[in-house]
């Protein structure tokens, strides 16, 4: 049986959605268990069907979905999973999501629109599932949609870890790419040591989505690296205009911290011709061979995701081991 069982007879089960096996397999090795096998297909009419190869009755269990493009699909196969355990008699169920679909839709921005972050939680909570664990979301008040525990994980170590071993010794810039990431560029500057923080003031069009205007840089970039963070990168619009303004305000050198590499189309053809000169992002979605460049580093998500399940299954404190952030 691919289970941990402890001496209170709890028994953690790891169960893959199909966007992303490698992930979860990585999450199963730091855990020392083997992703329960599952039969999973479409029927022709693409209709999905989920069923478990092994008895998950009483067991503690966490299903993983990196919910990538197809959103729509693996968002549906999520429920049916979670809907599959449920009926299977799992004692308690995790979903784990390393990116939250629909994260934008977080609020009404006019009339007549719907709050879609809202509507995901409500399905998983219907489904079946008790408790959510995601990565960065893009807002702070999706926890609050979900009626039951969410566990709200951060990347920045993650990220601030590498770019402080790569770029030590030289003059950095945070850089906030506009006005609603600046306390997030605070955390940052807050982790690196006190570095500068700047931002980029821009407009967007509300009725044409995936279109910015960067306008001016307010804050200290000349011959600094300037670290651009941001919680993804989508089709790169936002990020590739910033560094122009950066590079004409003079900065030495550009580079971006993302957690979750959407990269939608244009966005590798934005980044392999921009000026900047590396994408840190982490494996929270698969990254397709046709879309690694050279200037995109990929770190795992997998330690992380892996303590905290962990932490999870044993009852104990999330919010103590990250660092008082989750």
């Amino acid at each position: 049986m691919g289970s941990i069982v402890a001496e209170n007879r709890k028994s953690l089960m790891l169960f893959s959605g199909r966007a992303f096996p490698e992930l979860t397999a990585e999450i199963g090795e730091i855990l020392g268990i083997a992703p329960t096998p599952t039969t999973a297909y479409e029927f022709a009419n693409g209709e999905i069907f989920v069923r478990y190869q092994e008895s998950v009755r009483g067991s503690d269990a966490f299903v993983v979905q990196s919910i990538t493009h197809g959103v729509n699909t693996w968002l549906m196969e999520t429920l049916i999973m979670v809907d599959a355990l449920k009926r299977g008699s799992a004692k308690r169920i995790t979903v784990v999501l390393p990116y939250y679909p629909y994260s934008r839709q977080d609020k009404k921005h006019r009339g007549r629109e719907p709050i879609s972050a809202r509507m995901v939680a409500d399905l998983l909570k219907t489904c079946g599932a008790n408790r959510i664990l995601t990565v960065d979301l893009h807002t702070a008040q999706i926890q609050g949609f979900f009626d039951g525990p969410v566990d709200h994980l951060f990347a920045m170590d993650t990220l601030a870890s590498y770019i402080e071993r790569k770029y030590a010794g030289r003059p950095m810039t945070v850089v906030a790419p506009d006005s609603g990431r600046v306390r997030v560029g605070e955390r940052w500057t807050d982790r690196l040591g006190g570095c500068p923080l700047a931002f980029i003031h821009k407009t967007r069009d509300p009725l044409k989505p995936n279109q910015v205007v960067a306008n001016r840089v307010l804050g200290e970039v000349e011959d600094r690296v300037c670290l651009i963070v941001d919680d993804m990168i989508d089709t790169g619009g936002t990020i590739t205009k910033a560094a122009e303004i950066l590079r004409a305000s003079g900065a030495a050198e550009i580079v971006v911290a993302a957690t979750h590499p959407l990269l939608s189309d244009p966005a590798t053809e934005r980044l392999k011709n921009s000026q900047i000169s590396e994408v840190v992002v982490c494996n929270t979605l698969p990254l397709p061979p046709e879309k690694r460049l050279d200037k995109i580093t990929v770190l795992s998500i997998a330690p992380l995701l892996g303590r905290a399940i962990r932490e999870v299954f044993d009852d104990g404190s999330v919010t103590t081991l990250f660092g008082g952030l989750s």
